[in-house]
């Protein structure tokens, strides 16, 4: 008797620490980082350029950044809700799933993959690369090719880690985070210096319409929506929060307030010491800022954005793998990507699959581009979500909920987000239109995917046969804990 509990407490134990599953070791700190460093990339460096190009003044511009703030904050609490109401890892593809089922799940996972994230990972590390590099050859132009193999080695680290550990990756981020805040910091300070000495002369007729039509405010939308894209990936590893109902909402509200505050303060230092002429000719805005307000510092901002790009990078890594992971788990892809490493416990072949996805896009993308190209989709697909989330409530109010938004901004969310959408399909057809086509391309791979039963047994057996070797060659495993 005493031998058989002996053997029990042996599993218990195995089950608790060695037993292949995802842990919960993400605390608020963490999360408030991981939200923070995802956020704050290489958006508030590129996009300002971007933001005043389709805005066309200062003031409107500035309207922009504090409207995309508040809208992003909108967004992110309709998330705390979900990701309170819904305790699965996997952010979008869950709540599409749970909400209004596989197919829109579906077509979330397979846009995701297919240039979502590509498209958005391609636009950070070709920031990375580009930040990296120009210092070392102005006043001349920086050789593509050059910028292109830095941005190439920046991702691969970034790979490296999330391939290598959970807790690597996750101290990694608050790192970057703190040193990217202190680079915002920086830039801030001289910038309100310069304001209260009464350098404002780019802000006087900062709000002249002439310049402004109605097809090219949507793209300031998105390029500031960008900026601040990210909110959102927390709840793409909820299964690995401790205390979710409670770390969840207060890691996204704090997390949000603090970006929006420091973004409205870096576009108005931006405009302190830079006409609206001089920001639109600048491809690297925070340098040019540096090299007109801090001489003596002007070498250090670039290795500053530099990291910031990065540490972007390592929370989009970190995060979107998770959805992977998860839509294997359901039955929406193929089981290899639902497995963990055995011994590092990290999603490794979903983290994997995205690696040549973002290397193929790097080389042959074009920075401004990927941003409308992947916009249009993710948009949508959020806007669906908090759909989803209403359409949920009024058929199971009965539903525990420990966060609930107030019904107003989740309405006012949805509603302004569908909105953008259909206005994009005005102001920037061609890419919009290729962005839907790529879409539904999913859906003849979805039926493909969950009927797979129903393929000729040559063409199972040899899916097998290579998802076998893969498994071996990796080390990986099925999760043997239920984490949620």
């Amino acid at each position: 008797m005493v031998q058989m509990e002996k053997e029990g407490d042996d599993k218990k134990e195995k089950t608790g620490e060695d037993a292949v599953h995802l842990r919960r070791e993400i605390g608020l700190l963490p999360a408030v980082c991981f939200i923070i460093g995802t956020v704050v990339g290489s958006g508030i460096f590129i996009a300002p350029k971007g933001v005043l190009m389709n805005s066309g003044s200062v003031g409107l511009s500035l309207l922009v950044w504090a409207l995309c703030g508040v809208l992003s904050l909108f967004g992110a609490l309709c998330y705390a809700e979900l990701g309170t109401t819904f305790t699965k890892s996997g952010g979008h593809y869950t709540y599409l799933l749970e909400t209004l089922g596989p197919l829109p799940a579906f077509l979330r996972l397979w846009v995701e993959f297919i240039f979502i994230r590509p498209a958005v990972a391609s636009y950070v590390s070709l920031a990375f690369g580009r930040y990296v590099v120009e210092p070392f050859f102005a006043p001349c132009v920086a050789p593509t090719v050059l910028i292109k193999l830095v941005s190439v080695l920046g991702l691969t680290f970034v790979v490296a880690i999330n391939c290598w550990s959970v807790t690597m990756a996750s101290r990694t981020q608050v790192t970057l985070t703190f040193v990217k805040t202190f680079a915002l910091v920086l830039i801030i300070i001289p910038g309100i210096i310069a304001l209260a000495k009464g350098k404002t002369e780019n802000f006087q007729n900062g709000f002249e319409v002439d310049s402004l039509t109605l097809d090219k405010l949507p793209l300031a939308f998105y390029n500031g929506l960008y900026a601040y894209g990210g909110w959102f990936y927390l709840n793409f590893v909820t299964e690995e929060v401790i205390n979710p109902n409670r770390n969840i909402p207060l890691a996204i509200i704090c997390s949000m307030v603090a970006v929006t505050f420091l973004y409205v303060l870096v576009n108005v230092a931006y405009y302190t010491m830079m006409t609206p002429a001089e920001l639109l000719l600048s491809d690297a805005v925070a340098v040019t800022f540096a090299n007109r307000a801090l001489q003596g510092l002007a070498s250090v901002i670039p290795i500053l954005v530099a990291l910031s790009c990065l540490g972007a990078l390592n929370g989009g890594f970190f995060g979107s793998p998770r959805m992977l992971f998860v839509g294997a788990r359901e039955g929406h892809w193929p089981p290899i990507f639902s497995m963990i490493h055995i011994r590092r416990h990290t999603p490794l072949p979903a983290v994997l699959l995205l690696y040549p996805l973002v290397v193929l896009m790097l080389i042959t993308g074009e920075i401004y581009q990927l941003i409308n190209f992947a916009s249009f989709a993710r948009w949508f697909f959020i806007a669906l979500a908090t759909l989803g989330m209403l359409i949920h409530r009024y058929r199971f109010p009965l539903h525990p909920r420990p966060f609930k938004v107030p019904l107003v901004i989740a309405v006012t969310f949805t509603v302004v987000c569908f909105f953008i959408v259909g206005l994009s399909l005005y102001s920037d057809p061609w890419n919009t239109g290729r962005s839907c086509a790529l879409t539904l391309t999913g859906v003849p791979v979805y039926y493909v995917t969950v009927y797979r039963f129903r393929l000729p047994h040559r063409w199972r057996h040899i899916f097998d046969y290579c998802s076998k070797q893969l498994q071996i060659l990796l080390e990986v495993a099925q999760q043997e804990v239920q984490t949620y």
